[in-house]
């Protein structure tokens, strides 16, 4: 058994070195993911609309956005679960763009607004109800307008704020949350070891550039690290290393977490983003709607029902039939904003009486949860114990 843990250290360690080894290599491969990443962008607007009798073997349009939204995203969010952020450091193409644009950009300071920690949230909640609004994941102007002007964003704010940093990604970036929420279950992570950095201060005082402007000194759980390798070896106290999922949530999470979290996880992830990838099935949806027409009709309300709004803000593809109308728009805000209320109801309320109530953020009068205990009635684990 020991033989075994030598053999998985030294090899997660040596991947962390075969990273911080390979940087030219990385930037390589980043530049064709950006290549690949705007040809997904770029490709379906060139062709038709696919028909009713289009499938992703005979239509090339239906293939890009089967790749794109079916494969590439999904299992990039598997990836993050199973070996944390390699995904942020090491292929994203609008990270590599934006930190493209920081070493050759002004350089400025970052203005206090933008550390606001309740962006990433706001930012993927915004993205979430616009994707559904305009049908992104169906059609490819509002795919392209949304990730394009998102990439373009990340871009100017390189090249305004930071040096060679991803200022974007570290405090704007709209899946930034979830990767970081995600991220903390992952095996893998660049652990720091204390007694090592403090023996090496005195005979190394070499720096390493963190782009996603992490404290690695004092760095603690995964969620912000992109895992990019750069720092892997930096003064004999940072190695990749396995870890216990649990130990992020445990020991981590508690320490770092804000109420953010809380939101990103219960209502938004529990709550919005399953109603927004499911509403037109949603039999709640349909009665919204049906209670909003009939009360346009009672008040001889026609534009609510008969005004066509542009495809940008809202569906309007009238050549395949698919046309959202403002009473459609809002029948689909209510059923988010119950979604949300309905998951903050149903996973919140039932915890507040439990044993689990120590874990908590104070903010005012307000009691939000942070994370979970994995506490026995004899004993809490310890630190080691999930390492």
């Amino acid at each position: 058994m020991n033989a075994v843990r030598t053999v998985t250290r030294s090899f997660a360690s040596g991947l962390g070195n075969v990273l911080l080894a390979h940087q030219a290599l990385i930037r390589r491969a980043q530049w064709v993911m950006i290549m690949v990443y705007l040809s997904f962008l770029v490709i379906p607007l060139l062709l038709p609309l696919p028909g009713s009798s289009d499938y992703i073997w005979n239509n090339l349009s239906r293939f890009v956005q089967f790749v794109f939204w079916g494969v590439w995203w999904p299992f990039v969010i598997l990836g993050t679960a199973l070996v944390g952020r390699f995904w942020c450091g090491l292929l994203c193409p609008e990270g590599a763009l934006s930190e493209f644009a920081s070493e050759r950009g002004a350089g400025r300071a970052i203005p206090s607004w933008m550390k606001w920690s309740g962006w990433p949230v706001v930012a993927f909640v915004t993205t979430t109800i616009y994707g559904q609004l305009t049908s992104v994941y169906q059609y490819p102007k509002p795919a392209a307008l949304l990730l394009g002007g998102s990439t373009l964003a990340a871009m100017v704010v390189g090249a305004r704020y930071g040096k060679a940093k991803r200022v974007w990604c570290r405090f704007l970036c709209p899946v930034s949350g979830v990767f970081g929420v995600v991220s903390k279950i992952a095996p893998l992570h660049f652990r720091v070891y204390p007694e090592f950095w403090k023996r090496s201060a005195a005979v190394d005082g070499s720096g390493v550039n963190c782009a996603p402007l992490v404290p690695i000194k004092t760095m603690q759980g995964s969620s912000a690290c992109h895992m990019c390798g750069r720092c892997s070896g930096h003064r004999g106290a940072i190695r990749l290393a396995w870890r216990k999922p649990s130990s992020d949530i445990v020991f981590g999470s508690g320490r770092m977490a804000t109420r953010w979290d809380t939101i990103l996880i219960v209502p938004v992830l529990l709550g919005l983003v399953p109603t927004a990838l499911h509403w037109t099935a949603s039999g709640v949806f349909q009665s919204i709607r049906q209670w909003l027409v009939e009360l346009c009709v009672d008040r001889s309300w026609s534009w609510p029902l008969s005004l066509r709004i542009p495809w940008w803000l809202l569906t309007n593809y009238p050549s395949v039939n698919d046309v959202m109308n403002v009473v459609d728009a809002v029948s689909f805000l209510v059923l988010a904003c119950l979604g949300a209320l309905a998951a903050t109801v149903a996973f919140v309320l039932p915890l507040s009486p439990s044993p689990l109530r120590s874990f908590v953020v104070r903010g005012g009068s307000s009691i939000i949860w942070r994370r979970l205990s994995f506490r026995s009635p004899a004993r809490r684990f310890s630190a080691a114990s999930l390492r």
